[in-house]
């Protein structure tokens, strides 16, 4: 998989109205950097597994917000991500209509891809924390983890809790009652 960074900064604006195409679709913007990369057999797997079971989820029971696959969300001026997978709360799912960037999601998922895993660790992390996500899971398709990072407040100003869960484990999120994954699940492991 091959990273591949523009030559020049772009702001959120520009980099909103590029053209969109199967060749670019996988793009984000990276401290006004654009940065592409294709996801591997393993990411799309293990993502597939966790938005298959967000979404199964969401829809058992009324109330329960709205699963979405990677969408434009816009941190600031230099930065739009593309998270692999997003869940809004209810009452804050985008409407169908509704044209990107999209809001700053409770929970966000990245799937590791070589060429980014640096920065979903890093920057994006960071920037997760700083814009009020509830929760970050971080699936490690190298290492078989899955690393959570979530408020033990609402009100908390930083990720104050974490969690690095393996294959015996079960993900649950207090934002989500009755959810439950297990993670050998994600990577195919059963």
């Amino acid at each position: 998989m091959r990273e591949m960074t523009a030559t020049a900064e772009m702001t959120a604006a520009e980099f909103l109205d590029l053209r969109y195409d199967e060749r670019t679709r996988w793009r984000q913007l990276i401290d006004g950097e654009l940065v592409m990369n294709d996801p591997t057999w393993a990411h799309n797997a293990s993502q597939g597994c966790v938005f298959a079971a967000l979404s199964n989820w969401s829809r058992e029971a009324s109330g329960r917000g709205g699963v979405g696959l990677p969408l434009d969300v816009q941190f600031d001026e230099r930065n739009v991500y593309k998270p692999d997978v997003v869940w809004y709360r209810e009452g804050r799912v985008p409407r169908r209509g509704d044209p990107p960037p999209y809001a700053v999601p409770d929970i966000a998922v990245e799937v590791r891809s070589p060429s980014t895993w640096r920065f979903d660790i890093g920057r994006k992390k960071d920037a997760y924390e700083r814009h009020g996500v509830a929760e970050l899971w971080l699936v490690d398709t190298a290492a078989d983890v899955v690393l959570v990072f979530r408020r033990s407040q609402a009100k908390a100003e930083r990720f104050d809790l974490s969690l690095e869960l393996t294959a015996a484990d079960t993900l649950s999120s207090p934002l989500l009652p009755g959810f439950s994954l297990t993670i050998a699940e994600v990577f195919e492991l059963q």
